[in-house]
Parts: C-alpha cells; structure tokens; sequence
C-alpha cells in the first residue's frame, strides 16, 4: 500500500505543477506584445538553423578550451609512452608533443586545422592555465628538494654545483657577446640579453635528475648521494640567481633592480623566519594524526597561492614564490607525500602538458631556415654540454671523484628538462629573447636532456663498471640464487615462503634476493628512505620468522617488466618468482578467475571465461604484462596465482606432458629442505613411461618413502584440494589443464606456474 501511496503522490506533485509551468509559459506570451524578439535560430526550427547553433557552439571559447586540453593531453600521454619505452625520461616525449602540436608540424602541414584548434584569441586562456600548471608543479619540486643532504655533502657539493652554475654561466654570456648584434631583440640592453643567456645553460633539471639517479639504482651509493645534493643546490642557486636577473631585466639596470632585490630578501626572511615555524607547528600538531583535515590543506594551498602573488609583486615571478613555498613545507614525509598526491596528478597530466603546447606554439622550427642559423644552434648545443658537463666533471675531479664518478656528474648535471623551457618562456614573456633564439634554446634543451641517458651507457662501457665487489658476489656459482619480485606485501611474503621452503636448509649453498620496483614518477627523493623501509618492512619480519637471511633491493624505473628482467639477467639467478598482484587485476576477468578473492566460482563459468575463443592467454593481462617478462628472462620463472599462502607442506603437481621432468628438482628441493609432502598427479601415464621421471620419482621414494606418491585419479574431489597448500605445476600443462575443462578448477589451492 506504501509502494502506491507514493506514487500516487508522485504523479499528483508533478502534473499539478507541470499544469502549473504551462499556464505560466501560456500568460507570458503576453508580455512580448511590445518586445523586440531576437533569435538565432528561426521559428521553424530548420535543420540549417539546428547545424548553424552547433557551429556556434563549438566556437564558444570554454569548448574551443576543452578540446585544446583533450588533444594535448592525448598527444602528450602518446609521446611520453613512446619516449618512455626507448629508455628517454617521459617529459622529452612531452615537449616534442608540444612541438608537433605547434607551427613546427601541425600549423606548417594542417594550418585549417591548427587555426580551429589554437586560434590565436583562445591562447590567452591556455597560457593562463598552464601558468598555475607550473605553479603546481614548482610548488612540488620545492616539496622535492631534501634539504638535510646539503648538510652532510655540503662541501663537495657546493663545489660542484657551483662550478656547475658559473663555468656555463659565464660561457653564456660570451656566447651572448658574439650573437648580441645579430639576435637579440631590439631595444634590449646587452646586460638583460647576456644575463638570461647565461642562466639558460646554467639550468639543472632536478625532476629528470633525480629520477634518472633512482632509475639506475645508484641513488644509495656515494655517488647518488653526491650528485643529488649537488643537484639540490644547483637548483636553489640557479633560481635564486633567475630571481636577480629578473629583477635586473624589469628594472633596467642593476642599480635600480637593488629595490627589488631588497624586498626579495625581506619576502625570504619572512617566509624563512615567520611562516615556515608557523607551518612547522601545525606539522607537529597534524602530522600525527591518520587524516589530515580540509582546513589544513586549505591553510598550505593558501601559503602556496599568497608566496606566489608576493613573488610576482615584487616582480622576480610566482614561479620563485611556489619553489619557495614548497622549500619551507614541514619536514614530515606524511604531509609531503599528501600534498604531492593531491597536486602532481592535476599539476603533471592535465596542466603542465598545456605549458609544453603552449611552449611548442611559440616554437618555430621554421624560422631556422638558413644552415647559419643550424650552425649557431649547434654552437649553442656545443657551448651548453662544455660548460654544464665538462664544467660539472671537472669539478668534481677537483674535489677527489674518480674520473668515472666526475663524468657521470657531468652527464647528470647537464639534464636540462623541463626547468629549462620555464627559463625560456620567462625570457620569451619579458621580449629578452627573440623567438629565433627561443627555437634554438629549445632544441639545445631536448639535446642535452635526451643525451643524458646515452651519456651514461658511454661511460659505464668505457669504465667497465661491471667489475667490483658486487660482480665478484655474482659470480659465485655454486649457489642456487633466488630472485622474488614484488609489488604487493602479502603477495611478497607468499613469494619468501615459497622460496624459504625450496632453499631452507642450504643456508651455505643458496641466496634469496627479494626486489621492489617503483615507478620513478611515484618516488621522491624526500621520502625514497621511507618507501623503501615500508616496502621491506612485512617481508623482513617474515624473514625473520622463517629465519631465512634476505638481501634487498629497491629501485625506481619507467618500465617494471623490462627492469624485473634485466636484474634477473645481469645478476645470473636460477629462478625468478614474481606474483600476479591484485592491483594488476582487480576488476578483470583473469583476476575474477583465478582467485584473488576465495569466493568459489561455478566450474563451468570458470573454464568458459578462461578458454573462450581466443585462448587460455589473449587479451588479458596476464598476457599482456607476464609474457613480457617470461619472453626478456633467461632464466626459470615461477608465477605465483595466491591465494592467502600460508605455509607450504602439502604440495600437488599435476603432470601432463613428459616435458615435466624438470619438476622433479624443485620436488626434490622441497622435500629435502621442507620435508614437504608431494603427490604427484599422472594424468597421461608419463611418470612410467618417461625413463628420466621414473628414475628420480623411484630414487626419492626410497630416501623418502613418506614424503611422496603418486595418483592417477581422474577425479578430483574438493575435500582432497582443500588439504593442499600449494600447486606446483608447468606452464604448458596449466595450458593442457584449463584446457581439459577439468571441473576441480575452481577449488584449486595457491597455484605455482613455473616456466623452464
């Protein structure tokens, strides 16, 4: 009676009030008697007139934006993979997306096109929108920036870096000296000109720096620690000092901008001495608590918006003000790590590649149109690398690096990234650059950033680092070395006890190396110490409760697969094992099959949903990301489907195929260092028919008469599987399994695929 009472009141509210709007609508037709009516589409309602208010409104500046902001997103995420997948860092494929969108590309070749998608009017919005991009992302970088390493390597450090700054510096403004006449913009005095040129090729990338540092897994060693201080202080020195030309520039001459300089150092002062203890106490008093609350957030977010306009007052750019903000963050990783996450996706994926278009629309690879022009180019590349990378390594000689050391330095100091392009757009902003020598900073930006990684193979060859203490461990081939690759912490701990039990009593024979891969744009160095004690922290006191001696390792890289491969490779290890973890398959099919949750399926959906038509492994991401890894290893690697793996003492392996042989090492290991029990499952007759399987099963029946069997049933009944810890078995006879459309499917325990 309810049910209708409700409806019944439904219908009477919204007919009465329908009639209501209609009399209304009705009586107000009445008022247009004296009224000049204006409309941009006809009474009649003609499809001309439906496709004329369409074109209307894809030139309304708000749409004109949206589809300027879903390209460059598009083309920029595409540009990036690419870049990513050839070893480069991410923001080179950015910046090129830029290019490509800009006159360089799209308005040379499709100039209707790049008219309707950038008029010229609609630049203002886009240029607005990437300016707080970058006030985001300065607002992160000083977030990055770990100020407590420059007190322990604050004397070579400093050394370097400002070697690194002033050698390049000083090149720049002789470089300006030669091009002053014949490329800087009229009416621009040779102290404003010669001032950015120099601190254009002074500019390090600390971003790109220090990923690529954490990418190569060197950022534990002295070196790392070296360069990403030197790095640190590059970064602080350079602006500061972008912060004085920008005064000198506004204000004229050097006299005059003092004025500016003054109040710079008065807005330093204060937010060194006044709001950093302010947000310090609010640190200490939040920084405990498992949420931080919106009213916090706000009081940052309104630190971050008030240093930016003061900066951009006193005239040295909101840019310096949010480098600033983020600098004087409380030195709690907790709220760092909030505030990157809150502001890197907005700040990263939607507004910066707007800065990267909006750059590339002022670049013109056009205006280089004379082989002069590519010389000087080249002379602006050539000047850039010899006073940034040689100035950098010299440097670092000086101060008691090997020569290997010094140009690594070097190489890494030259990055110059994104930091550059801000450098230029400000020079560009305030007509100290022509859009000439914009071009050719440009080019030499995406040069020196895109040589880096190169750089660095070159030198690791020449220097052959592969010798040393750590390749002498390698080569110990006696021992049966274990990798474990994880991602999730339970999945990892599954991973140990697996390997504990197949190396437990061989302590002196055999090694287990368990690493944890992040991706590089989701470490910082602020908080890489954290992240790697919190990664290893479940598995080291799993460690210690198997009692089962671990060494870790922990890196950051932009391809996991690749990086899990090549570490297996170069370190020479018997067996990989690597888990399929719920974050790769939550929500998919594979993971609904093969039981990340212990709901039991229906046997018939399972096998159905796991053959279909395109077989066991197509379109899923066991296919996609697992394959990866099994085409680029050389070596044995165990899969491990967990389900919850809590100890391994009873073990089934189904044999299919007389390829199977091989499983008997790992039977053997088991059962000797676990004192496992193992049955084993004939299903085509091949443990007496193949000579070899026969022999080793025969061999460990007499050392171990409790410890093996073997079964031929056809039927598996669930209460057996229950019994079961874990299921070892080869990958073509897990095929041959799903394959057989058997019905004990869905009971199946923990599951090891091991690929020979």
């Amino acid at each position: 009676m309810k049910k209708y009472k409700n409806s019944i009141f439904y219908l009477v509210v919204t007919g009465v009030f329908l009639f209501l709007m209609y009399l209304i609508i009705n009586k107000g037709k009445t008022l247009e008697a004296n009224e000049t009516i204006v409309s941009p589409i006809s009474d009649k309602g003609s499809w001309g007139d439906f496709i004329a208010s369409m074109l209307h409104n894809f030139q309304d500046p708000l749409a004109i934006l949206l589809a300027q902001i879903i390209t460059i997103i598009l083309v920029a995420r595409i540009f990036g993979w690419i870049f990513k997948k050839i070893g480069q860092p991410s923001v080179i494929g950015e910046i090129i997306a830029g290019i490509v969108l800009g006159p360089s590309l799209l308005g040379l070749y499709f100039p209707e096109v790049s008219a309707a998608l950038f008029p010229v009017a609609s630049l203002g919005n886009l240029k607005f929108l990437s300016q707080i991009g970058l006030i985001l992302f300065m607002f992160v970088i000083g977030m990055e920036l770990d100020l407590k390493v420059l007190k322990n390597k604050a004397n070579e450090a400093i050394v370097i870096s400002h070697a690194s700054i002033i050698i390049p510096f000083t090149l720049g403004i002789g470089l300006a000296y030669f091009v002053y006449n014949q490329f800087a913009p009229e009416g621009v005095k040779f102290l404003s000109f010669s001032l950015f040129m120099g601190i254009a090729l002074s500019i390090t990338a600390f971003p790109v720096l220090a990923r690529i540092v954490q990418e190569r897994g060197i950022h534990k060693t002295k070196l790392g620690a070296i360069v990403i201080t030197c790095a640190a202080a590059d970064d602080i020195t350079a602006w500061c000092i972008l912060a004085v030309v920008i005064a000198i520039v506004k204000a004229g001459t050097f006299v005059s901008s003092l004025y500016i300089i003054m109040l710079a150092v008065l807005y330093v002062a204060a937010m060194i001495y006044i709001v950093k203890p302010f947000l310090k106490r609010i640190g200490d008093l939040y920084g405990t608590k498992d949420s931080i609350v919106k009213p916090v957030v706000a009081i940052f977010f309104l630190v971050l918006i008030v240093s930016s306009y003061a900066t951009e007052v006193i005239g040295i750019h909101a840019l310096f003000g949010a480098f600033m903000a983020g600098a004087i963050m409380p030195d709690v990783p907790k709220f760092r790590t909030i505030f990157i996450e809150k502001v890197e996706d907005v700040a990263l994926i939607l507004l910066l590649p707007l800065f990267f278009v909006f750059t590339g629309l002022k670049t013109e690879i056009g205006l280089l149109n004379d082989p002069y022009l590519w010389k000087i180019t080249g002379f602006i590349i050539l000047v850039a690398v010899v006073g940034k990378f040689f100035g950098s390594a010299l440097a670092a000689k000086f101060v008691g690096q090997s020569w290997r050391d010094s140009f690594t330095i070097g190489a890494l100091m030259n990055t110059r990234g994104l930091m550059e392009l801000i450098v230029l757009n400000i020079g560009l902003e305030l007509k100290v650059l022509t859009p000439e020598v914009f071009t050719m900073m440009v080019i030499m930006a995406l040069v020196t950033t895109f040589m880096t990684g190169p750089a660095l193979d070159l030198i690791n060859y020449i220097f052959d680092t592969k010798d040393g203490p750590e390749q002498a461990e390698l080569s110990d081939d006696s021992k049966f070395k274990i990798l474990i690759s994880f991602g999730n912490n339970e999945k990892g701990k599954s991973l140990l006890r697996i390997a504990n039990s197949l190396v437990k009593k061989q302590k002196n024979t055999a090694s287990v190396t368990v690493m944890h891969l992040s991706l590089s744009d989701e470490v910082h160095s602020f908080n890489l110490e954290d992240k790697e004690k919190n990664s290893f922290h479940p598995l080291v006191e799993e460690s210690q409760i198997l009692k089962q001696e671990i060494t870790t390792v922990f890196k950051a890289t932009t391809d996991i697969e690749t990086e899990i491969a090549d570490v297996a490779n170069q370190g020479d290890y018997d067996l990989l094992l690597i888990g399929l973890g719920k974050s790769i398959f939550e929500g998919t099919i594979l993971g609904k099959v093969i039981g990340f949750t212990t709901r039991i399926i229906n046997p018939d959906r399972l096998i159905d949903k796991f053959t279909g038509k395109e077989g066991l492994f197509e379109n899923s991401p066991f296919d996609e990301r697992t394959r990866q890894i099994i085409s680029k290893t050389k070596m044995p690697i165990g899969i491990l489907i967990d389900k919850d793996l809590q100890q391994v003492n009873q073990v089934f392996i189904p044999v299919f195929s007389s390829e199977d042989y091989f499983l008997m090492d790992y039977v053997q290991k088991l059962i000797y260092n676990n004192n496992c029990k193992i049955i084993l499952l004939d299903v085509n007759g091949r443990l007496t028919t193949n000579f070899v399987m026969n022999s080793a099963i025969q061999s460990l029946e007499q050392q171990f008469p409790n410890n093996i069997s073997v079964i031929t049933d056809k039927i598996i009944k669930k209460d057996f599987l229950d019994q079961q810890d874990l299921m070892l078995i080869s990958l073509e006879s897990w095929k041959a399994l799903v394959d057989s459309r058997s019905t004990w499917l869905s009971g199946v325990p923990s599951v090891l695929i091991v690929k020979q």
